[in-house]
């Protein structure tokens, strides 16, 4: 089958490109790996007391790894995902070994050098592409970076991340349809893909790719990452992936806050120092969260916080829970500016 992706060069390319982490010793880093499981299983208890949401299936522990790790198991799971899914678009037909070797190569370097970038960003993640049901990764050096970019304290600034991250593991373990329907979106917007006219999709995806490279380099690139999005089936299936992750980034943030008075001292201070880092940054910085629809991400942070904190004014986290009872409950995308609507669709005796 052809190769879309090199994907062990695009994993030595995000090794290679990969920034160094702050200056540790190695009782420090054996400290900070102690402390991110420990607090782990804090914020797991918390989360589960403050949303009343429970996990049904077995999940791994926590992997506290650092920027090389975080790219490489990425890597793998894209190749999970992404080797299945271009065997379906390209008809298992072979390009030709030249063509192939070469665009694939080119992939690779491209895809491992977004994945350089992001690996020096994100502080923690719930990967659900390489294993069932998922596994929560915590990038220590980004957590140690920012908290003494912050001068946050560091017990409180890193129970904070955990509320986080654990809250996304506690949303796909607690539900247990929510990553096959993850999935399957995925697929549906693979399909909107192959029912799409004209350019072979794989070749428009492989441009897509090296725009997205070359973006990271060039400050002035004034393209984003919907611009993937071209046939009013592919926006479908994005407006309704947009409400979900809207969803559950918000859930995230409204836990965080809703939990975080009570057992971080210094919540208030890390807050608003954490959002004015987010809103700043170079103008080369700006110019790649804008590609990379990081500046996407952060409304939705924003917009879902204020989608659950008004539904759970209206109808309490019990009743805000049944948002996680099937995929028809989602919010649908204009509802996440208006909970009144998606109460009196979910809870028509309420409103």
């Amino acid at each position: 089958m052809a190769q879309f992706v090199d994907w062990d060069l695009a994993a030595a390319t995000a090794g290679a490109l990969g920034k160094a982490g702050p200056r540790v010793s190695y009782d420090e880093a054996t400290d900070v790996v102690a402390d991110l499981r420990r607090l782990t299983d804090e914020a797991a208890d918390l989360v589960t007391s403050y949303t009343g949401l429970r996990s049904q299936v077995a999940h791994p522990p926590v992997r506290v790894v650092d920027r090389k790790d975080w790219a490489a198991i990425n890597i793998a799971g894209l190749r999970e995902v992404v080797t299945p899914l271009v065997s379906r678009l390209s008809g298992d037909k072979q390009p030709g070994v030249i063509t192939d070797a070469i665009g694939s190569r080119l992939t690779g370097v491209q895809a491992g050098t977004v994945l350089a970038y992001l690996s020096g960003r994100v502080l923690g993640q719930y990967e659900v592409f390489s294993s069932d049901p998922g596994q929560l990764l915590l990038v220590a050096p980004n957590i140690v970076e920012v908290e003494r970019k912050l001068q946050a304290d560091s017990r409180d600034f890193r129970l904070w991340v955990c509320l986080h991250e654990v809250t996304h593991r506690t949303q796909f373990t607690a539900v247990p349809w929510m990553r096959g329907h993850f999935f399957g979106e995925v697929q549906a917007f693979v399909d909107a893909s192959q029912a799409s006219q004209g350019e072979h999709f794989l070749e428009r995806l492989r441009r897509s790719v090296a725009t997205l490279s070359d973006a990271v380099r060039d400050p002035d690139s004034r393209v984003s990452i919907i611009d993937l999005v071209q046939t009013p089936g592919q926006r479908a299936v994005l407006d309704r992936l947009t409400a979900m992750m809207t969803l559950l980034e918000g859930h995230a943030e409204f836990v965080m806050d809703g939990v975080g008075p009570e057992v971080i001292p210094t919540v208030e201070q890390i807050r608003s120092k954490f959002n004015r880092r987010r809103e700043s940054g170079t103008p080369l910085e700006k110019a790649i969260r804008k590609l990379l629809g990081v500046d996407v991400k952060m409304r939705q942070y924003a917009e879902g916080r204020k989608f659950v904190h008004g539904v759970v004014e209206r109808v309490g986290m019990a009743g805000f829970n049944k948002v996680f009872s099937s995929p028809l409950t989602l919010p649908r995308v204009e509802e996440l500016g208006d909970p009144d609507a998606w109460v009196a669709r979910v809870h028509p005796q309420a409103a």
